[in-house]
Formats: structure tokens, sequence, C-alpha cells
């Protein structure tokens, strides 16, 4: 039953996650983001990983995708996706990209299958999810990386509301 109930959940996200690409509307590509990611969160509560559920489900599906709905209503999107040109160049490169990450997930998935007979070989180690684990990790080994994420999504904001603005004047 556990299997059945963890491949329904992966199905949903690869679906919102197609969902999330191929859609013009940029709002209902944000819904389906949304989805997608209280999907990630319910793999990290199979995982044992409640903080990492709660986590999720708190900054990413509610606090980062809110700030992007509000993002979207202000620039105000809809106008820019009627005057949209078709884009044929971009559609090809897109192909040839995506077939790329294709090939890219492919050998590695392939790799790790080859190398331990099973996706998670060896399991999980035994602090995985744990709080203080964690802390360790982002205020580690994972300092830099963290720091620089949360000034490009700092930068990004700032961005969105200067081109917002650019158009009302």
């Amino acid at each position: 039953m556990e299997m059945i109930l963890i491949n329904l959940v992966a199905f949903v996200a690869i679906f919102a996650a197609l969902m999330v690409v191929f859609h013009r509307n940029p709002m209902v590509s944000i819904i389906f983001l949304i989805i997608n990611l209280v999907c990630v969160a319910l793999f990290f509560l199979f995982l044992q990983a409640q903080f990492l559920f709660a986590i999720q489900l708190v900054v990413y599906a509610g606090a980062i995708m809110v700030l992007f709905l509000f993002v979207v209503m202000l620039l105000n999107l809809r106008h820019e996706e009627e005057t949209r040109p078709g884009g044929r160049i971009q559609r090809m490169l897109a192909l040839v990209g995506g077939v790329g990450l294709v090939g890219l997930l492919w050998r590695s998935l392939r790799g790790r299958l080859a190398g331990s007979g099973a996706v998670m070989g060896g399991g999980l180690p035994d602090r995985f999810g744990n709080v203080e684990e964690i802390g360790r990790l982002l205020f580690g080994d994972y300092l830099l990386a963290f720091e620089v994420s949360s000034a490009l999504l700092v930068v990004a904001m700032i961005g969105a509301v200067i081109l917002a603005r650019r158009n009302e004047s």
C-alpha cells in the first residue's frame, strides 16, 4: 500500500512539473509548481524527515510561492503573453537542451544503479532530517551557498519590482 501511495505522489509530481513547463498561463504554472512542491514535501515525509517536510511546506510551498504569485500579478504578464512572438529558435534550443538533460539524467541514474544495485543502496544516514544535522550543514559546509542563494532571491525580487515600475512610467 505504501509503494502505491509513493508511486501516486511521484506521478502527480511529474505531471505537475510538466504542466509548470508546458502551460502558457503563468498563474496556472505557479499553481502546478505549488502542487509539485507539496509532492516533494510528501517525499520527505515518506523518508521520515518530518522537519524537512514542514520546512518544505512552510518556506517553499507557502512563503516563496506566495511571493511568486504577487510578483506575477504585479508584472501583469497577461499582456506580454498575448504579444509574445512564436520563437522558433527558442523552441529548437529548448528541444536540444531537453534531450541533453534527459541524457544526463539517464547516464547518472544508470551509473548509480550499476554501482550499488539499487537507487538508495545503503539506505539513509542515521541523522537524516535531524534539525541539528541540518543546521550544522547549512551553517557549516554549505554556508556560502546558503548566503549566495539568499542574496540572489533578494536581487531577483528587487529586479522584478524595478521592471514593474518601469512599465508604469
